[in-house]
């Protein structure tokens, strides 16, 4: 059994040494323990850090392309060298190294393919009371779109099996934490989660650089997972909204009309038969997209085998 730990790094070489130092060397059930680092772009020293140090494998991007690609960069390298577990942890230290056992228990003991830490939000002190709140939120909002029960789904520190990672596929450019939770959802991979600890903050967060780009692109990212994975409950929704405000218009004017004053309210029967006519092109809108999310699932399953194919072979 061989457990690979990625770190996705851009310009870490302050803190990579002591986040490397606090992973494990040993773990019951674990044959072997590697490190993989993806050097997302760094112009600071950190591949040197990570080489001195006696990490196993460095994954180069020229320039920085994001969480969401070094993460997917990360899993394609890690099934590539033969990983049978993969942990997905931060170069800041912020979370407790020792903790990894606790993400990978469950998947040795057969209960589940992707284990997720569950920080302690509330009693983090350099989390500010309104991201508290908006991470408590976020979380919500995720397990509502993906059927789940995760209680921190922007949590970074993960753990998946060999399996589930072939199947995780990551489309948004901003961040891999809250899709693969709807993705994993909705493609019925068992997914849990664990408490965990977490470490002093050494720096500040650079996911995004203001409370507002957060709150924005965690929005755009959990909406579009949602059209993507579930568009005929989403446009369903928005349509029937839509639809129910133009028919609401739509009697108004039928009760001027029978009272013989209609005349003056055309323009009500004009505004209702448009957002009638709206709401239910937006739910068409809906059975199409749930006709290409089906397709989607035929393709990540050719994917899903073909991946298997492929990392199988070079694991032999």
């Amino acid at each position: 059994m061989k457990l690979i730990i990625q770190i996705p790094c851009y310009n870490e070489a302050e803190t990579l040494e002591i986040a490397l130092n606090d992973l494990p060397k040993k773990i019951d059930g674990i044959d072997e323990i590697e490190i993989l680092i993806i050097n997302d772009g760094s112009k600071d020293n950190t591949v040197e850090v990570a080489k001195n140090w006696g990490v196993n494998y460095v994954v180069n991007f020229k320039r920085n392309k994001g969480l969401a690609k070094g993460f997917m960069a990360g899993l394609d390298a890690c099934l590539r060298n033969g990983a049978d577990i993969i942990v997905n942890t931060d170069a800041d230290n912020q979370y407790v190294g020792g903790d990894i056992e606790k993400l990978v228990r469950p998947i040795l003991d057969g209960k589940t393919d992707i284990v997720i830490g569950e920080r302690p939000i509330m009693t983090t002190e350099h989390f500010s009371p309104l991201k508290k709140k908006l991470q408590k939120f976020g979380s919500w909002v995720v397990r509502k779109a993906s059927n789940t029960d995760i209680p921190d789904a922007p949590s970074g520190f993960r753990a998946y099996s060999r399996n589930a990672a072939m199947q995780l596929n990551v489309t948004n450019e901003y961040t891999y934490t809250l899709e693969t939770i709807v993705q994993a959802g909705r493609n019925k991979i068992a997914q849990m989660s664990v408490p965990i600890r977490t470490n002093d903050e050494l720096r500040p967060s650079r996911l995004f650089s203001s409370m507002f780009g957060y709150i924005k692109k965690s929005i755009l990212t959990i909406l579009r997972a949602f059209m993507m994975y579930k568009p005929l409950r989403f446009f369903s929704l928005f349509g029937g909204i839509i639809f129910a405000f133009g028919a609401l218009i739509g009697i108004r004017f039928l009760f001027f009309f029978f009272q013989g004053t209609g005349n003056g309210h055309i323009q009500s029967l004009i505004l209702a038969s448009t957002l009638m006519m709206i709401g239910f092109q937006t739910f068409v809108i809906g059975l199409q997209g749930d006709m290409i999310a089906a397709n989607r699932k035929l393709l990540e399953d050719i994917q899903s085998r073909v991946r298997k194919m492929d990392y199988d072979g070079d694991k032999k």
